[in-house]
């Protein structure tokens, strides 16, 4: 079984560089208080290390 995280945006990508916005949309956010079961891989951690300030992992599974 592969590991799992859960991520919830917490931010707004309003009045936020265009590269924080495609970063959430790339990993499937658009909304706030949404969250999304994602692989955990390295490139979707750098992803989430990109913008704390909008996402927050709620759990790690696996």
């Amino acid at each position: 079984m592969a590991k799992t995280i859960v991520v919830k945006q917490i931010g707004s990508p309003i009045r936020r560089p265009e590269k924080q916005r495609q970063t959430l949309i790339g990993l499937g956010l658009n909304k706030m208080h949404k969250t999304r079961e994602l692989e955990d891989t390295p490139s979707v951690r750098g992803m989430v290390n990109k913008i704390p300030h909008l996402v927050e992992i709620i759990e790690e599974k696996g």
